[in-house]
């Protein structure tokens, strides 16, 4: 049996009073997840443990087979580890956003935590003069893709660096970063490195809408089990993002790289398809596949865009899956890591909804596809982690 995770990146929501009381799910043209729905194994999972924070980083960690709680050292490093970088265990890695801000002090609030969705080619120049200007035997910047960096303090894991408490710069859209400053403040070298950046991007010839960076999401390098020992499959992963890339390379998975992958409205879903074929035709066993625009039109607020990006999901992503493995014996879990809420514009802590899809698994019969149709039967997968192993389970 092959095994597909199709996971939908923030697709969770609440009700949504544009949309006449529905949920962005529900209101969203879903007819291939409708279908899988009819006959399936559904219900919640919890993805992110009690007293952590709702990031993609926690909640896909704990889809990928993980648990967080033991593992989770930081956003930065999954990232780093998607670009397979060498460091030493006592090194501290910080994602770093090119955002745009007020003004890049104690008065500022942050407009948007992507720059206006910067892209690579506009991105990695700015990354590359400030690490030309600034970066030294202890601080490195290293560019990654699009609005998102790393920047690695060598040696900084043992410094008080370690413990500063960065908001990320998608959860306070719109408001005020007065504490954030505060807390950079507590370490006059990061303070410095923050002002001596929004100088070098506030430089006339900078055409982009970066004028200033935003370290957080700090830790140690990161050290995963590998899941072919763990689930006795030949596993892969398929995203536009570094984390999840991350997260399949610190375990040995396959990283698949997809052209014109962007994580937003315009991301190439054939790309997507096509290399996931490719892999279980080759040998693969399991297929991690990873659409973000969701997440990001959530973050945004607007909510014919979120509509649309599930609409993109079931139509480009699920509907041609289903279509190409007829007739094979393949399974699909259907889920997304956690809720992005449009009115809140950030993560929540909710239990997603997931279903399971195989001629074996008839435990519900759901009309649609939904958060309220999940949350009805009455299954709740406790520990995110365990979800993989859950449905493993519900397979044999």
């Amino acid at each position: 049996m092959k095994l597909l995770f199709l996971i939908a990146d923030g697709m969770g929501d609440w009700p949504v009073k544009e949309l006449g009381g529905k949920t962005p799910l529900e209101a969203a043209h879903t007819p291939h997840m409708d279908q899988l729905a009819k006959s399936c194994v559904a219900g919640l999972i919890r993805t992110v443990p009690t007293g952590m924070a709702p990031g993609s980083d926690v909640a896909n960690m704990s889809l990928v087979g993980f648990d967080p709680a033991k593992y989770h050292t930081g956003r930065g490093p999954i990232e780093a580890a998607a670009q397979g970088l060498t460091l030493d265990p006592n090194d501290l890695v910080w994602r770093l956003n090119l955002v745009s801000v007020t003004s890049p002090d104690e008065t500022g609030t942050m407009l948007d935590y992507s720059s206006g969705h910067i892209g690579t080619a506009q991105s990695t120049p700015l990354i590359e003069d400030l690490q030309s200007q600034l970066g030294d035997d202890d601080f490195e910047f290293i560019p990654g893709i699009q609005y998102r960096h790393l920047l690695v303090h060598k040696g900084g894991a043992n410094q008080p660096e370690a413990e500063l408490a960065i908001r990320p710069p998608h959860d306070i859209t719109d408001q005020a970063m007065d504490q954030d400053i505060t807390a950079y403040a507590q370490s006059p070298r990061m303070k410095a490195l923050f002002d001596a950046a929004a100088k070098r991007l506030g430089r006339p010839d900078n055409g982009t809408k970066a004028n200033a960076i935003w370290p957080w999401g700090q830790g140690r390098p990161l050290i995963l089990p590998d899941f072919a020992d763990t689930y006795g499959m030949k596993g892969a992963v398929i995203s536009a993002v570094d984390l999840v890339k991350g997260l399949g390379r610190a375990s040995g998975m396959e990283v698949i790289d997809i052209p014109g992958a962007t994580g937003l409205l315009d991301t190439n879903y054939q790309g997507k398809v096509d290399a996931a074929l490719d892999f279980l035709s080759s040998g693969g066993d399991y297929v991690y596949l990873h659409v973000e625009a969701p997440d990001e039109c959530g973050h945004s607020g607007i909510v014919a865009d979120k509509v649309k990006a599930i609409d993109q999901f079931d139509e480009h992503i699920v509907g041609p899956l289903i279509e190409a493995l007829a007739g094979e014996d393949v399974a699909f879990m259907i889920t997304c890591d956690h809720f992005t809420p449009l009115i809140e514009r950030t993560h929540t802590t909710d239990p997603v909804p997931f279903l399971i899809s195989h001629p074996s698994c008839t435990m519900h019969g759901l009309p649609a596809f939904s958060e309220a149709n999940a949350a009805g039967t009455g299954v709740m997968v406790e520990h995110g982690h365990e979800a993989l192993k859950y449905t493993l389970e519900v397979l044999s």
